[in-house]
């Protein structure tokens, strides 16, 4: 007969199903829980600007299909930030014809004060509407600023005479404004900083006046800030998460997709850094 052998005893072997299904939950929750509080604070940051869009804002006609209703906020959070400033706007012939009768806020709340108009590009390009815009912004009671888009593959000082030729600025204006934005082609950057300068000696001579510099954040730090000191920047920067002007723009550019009553489409929005009296002091005497 055969010996039979023992058995060990089955031990029960435990269900992780059951963890399993209460680590997700927690995961799950966890995640939850962060989003909602994301969004909370959100909300929360952007109560004001969020309650005037879905109450005011909504029974207008008036809607900017450009911006979403995220940047929409941010653009009327950085308005209401600032709002013991002056805020103004810029235009050039791509902004159509416009109604400056009823170009008088933005975002239907904040009034405009200023207007920068593009008079000129380049050596021989004149804005199809300066002409019109300087004139009927003039009689509108803006605050007026003219400016020249610098193309960095033309000749500066040819640069300088266009703008001189069309632009006859008055007391009360801004000072003249050089628009540069992109790197040269044919030419290296200290060539163009040269470039710069002759435009900038040749409308300050002429103007009498120290000549404005626009450009982006980013070209201000990388080309600007240390050899064009002693002049005033005006800083185009739309970063959505920078919403207080810093101490040494005494312009900023925040948003392109701001909308103004009498203008289609998209428009760029300004700050002045300061109050309205001193923004006088800026002006031309």
């Amino acid at each position: 007969m055969a010996k039979q052998t023992k058995q060990k005893p089955t031990t029960k072997r435990r269900s992780t199903k059951k963890k399993s299904f209460f680590s997700g939950w927690i995961i799950s929750f966890t995640i939850t829980f962060f989003i909602l509080l994301i969004i909370g604070i959100t909300a929360y940051h952007y109560r004001d600007a969020l309650a005037y869009y879905f109450s005011f804002r909504s029974k207008h006609a008036i809607e900017n299909y450009n911006a979403s209703k995220v940047e929409e906020a941010r653009i009327f959070q950085v308005l209401k930030r600032h709002k013991k400033k002056v805020f103004g706007f810029d235009v050039s012939e791509y902004q159509g014809k416009i109604n400056w009768q009823e170009t008088k806020t933005v975002e239907d709340t904040f009034q405009l004060k200023f207007v920068f108009i593009r008079a000129t590009a380049g050596k021989d390009k004149v804005d199809g509407r300066f002409k019109q815009n300087w004139t009927k912004a003039k009689e509108n009671g803006f605050v007026r600023g003219a400016y020249h888009y610098y193309r960095p593959n033309e000749n500066s000082i040819q640069q300088a005479t266009n703008f001189i030729k069309t632009v006859k600025l008055q007391k009360g204006d801004f000072p003249p404004v050089l628009d540069i934005e992109n790197l040269p082609k044919t030419q290296s950057i200290d060539s163009l900083k040269v470039g710069l300068k002759r435009w900038l000696t040749k409308v300050e001579n002429h103007y009498n006046v120290k000549p404005i510099i626009y450009s982006g954040e980013s070209y201000y730090n990388d080309f600007l800030e240390k050899e064009f000191k002693g002049y005033t920047f005006w800083i185009a920067n739309y970063n959505f998460f920078v919403e207080d002007i810093k101490d040494h723009w005494t312009i900023w550019q925040f948003t392109e997709k701001g909308t103004v009553l009498g203008i289609e489409g998209p428009v760029d929005i300004n700050i002045y850094n300061g109050t309205p009296k001193m923004l006088n002091y800026m002006l031309l005497q």
